[in-house]
């Protein structure tokens, strides 16, 4: 599947224009024309404007969260617009661990362009990131426009920083894996739970609270946790087998790092030991070459890797179809969280 479902197109120029409102707000912005700011970073990094701020559209991302926030709210009382303040903040968010995520792993491109680290530097990089954090909160705020209850909003707040504060322990233990050999296939579903479902989660939970009372979302929760897990298998296999032009991330790049993917941590899981040893040989090596990737591609092919991370892709998509129909939104709409489901577990990019 190489579209995105029509329901992210609806949403689009919305979240667009609510994000640039919300980032066109900070000072810097307005009294810094005449140089390059930590908003034109922001813009530079969402695809809207290219290293010098001046303006541009480029591939901006998918918005799935942010798409998913306003999804909930709308399949519950046809109305997204209410949302948008959360949807903008969940997006940023989003953004700001992605920024981060390049530092901290050393990548070098994002959407086929230079990552803000590699333009500006490390440490303007860190402040790019946390000021989208900072501004998520502020974007949370502005739910009070929509006439939303107070109390909501707390439960918009409660949920973004737990399931935030839930991603940031996944990039721990992402990180903290990548220097041990002992990680289990469990061990690392636990992480992508944190590292990748819980914005997920948050993103289907917020759009829901802010029209459903807060007992009444746990389908949303857990709806959202078996699709972020399927997301992320996925990505894994894109990291490995996908194309670079359409994934827009240097292929090997993942293995050369020594990121432990799915396909990875089933190798170092593999019972055959000869061929685990071999892979562990290659995989330990200061320095993973061209040559030593393909032999790693060699051993996967033959311990059914690839195989084995597309099975467990499929088990956690029909868990998340499963979930679905417990969702309590109007049936016009379910069809929208079916094509978005379907889109993760099978999209090339």
């Amino acid at each position: 599947m190489s579209e995105l479902p029509e329901i992210f197109e609806t949403y689009r120029p919305f979240l667009e224009k609510e994000i640039k409102a919300i980032i066109s707000d900070g000072e810097l912005f307005k009294i810094s024309k005449n140089k390059t700011t930590i908003y034109d970073m922001m813009a530079y990094h969402l695809g809207w404007a290219n290293e010098n701020g001046d303006k541009i559209q480029l591939n901006s991302g998918k918005y799935l969260r942010a798409t998913l926030t306003l999804l909930a709210c709308d399949s519950v009382c046809n109305e997204f617009r209410i949302a948008l303040p959360a949807a903008a903040a969940i997006e940023l968010i989003h953004n700001f661990s992605l920024v981060h995520d390049d530092i901290q792993d050393g990548d070098e491109i994002r959407r086929h362009r230079p990552t803000v680290w590699k333009i500006w530097g490390k440490p303007q990089a860190i402040n790019v990131g946390s000021a989208m954090k900072a501004l998520s909160t502020l974007a949370v705020l502005k739910l009070s426009q929509t006439k939303i209850a107070p109390g909501k909003i707390i439960d918009v707040l409660k949920i973004l920083d737990e399931s935030c504060l839930k991603m940031i322990e996944g990039q721990y233990l992402d990180i903290d894996f990548e220097n041990r050999t002992d990680i289990t296939v469990k061990n690392y579903l636990e992480m992508i739970e944190r590292k990748t479902a819980a914005l997920i989660e948050c993103s289907l939970q917020i759009g829901a609270v802010l029209i459903l009372d807060y007992d009444k979302i746990k389908p949303f929760k857990n709806f959202g946790k078996y699709m972020g897990i399927a997301f992320q298998t996925r990505d894994d296999i894109l990291g490995i087998w996908g194309n670079d032009k359409k994934t827009g991330k240097p292929s090997g790049n993942d293995l050369k790092r020594k990121k432990k993917s799915l396909p990875v941590v089933y190798a170092l899981s593999n019972n055959d030991r000869n061929l685990k040893r071999e892979f562990l040989d290659i995989f330990t090596k200061d320095n993973i070459s061209d040559d030593d990737i393909y032999k790693i591609l060699e051993i996967f092919e033959k311990i059914k890797a690839k195989q084995f991370c597309e099975q467990t892709t499929e088990n956690y998509y029909n868990l998340a179809l499963k979930e679905m129909i417990n969702l309590p939104v109007k049936a016009n709409k379910l069809k929208h969280y079916r094509e978005i489901v379907d889109f993760l577990t099978k999209r090339e990019f």
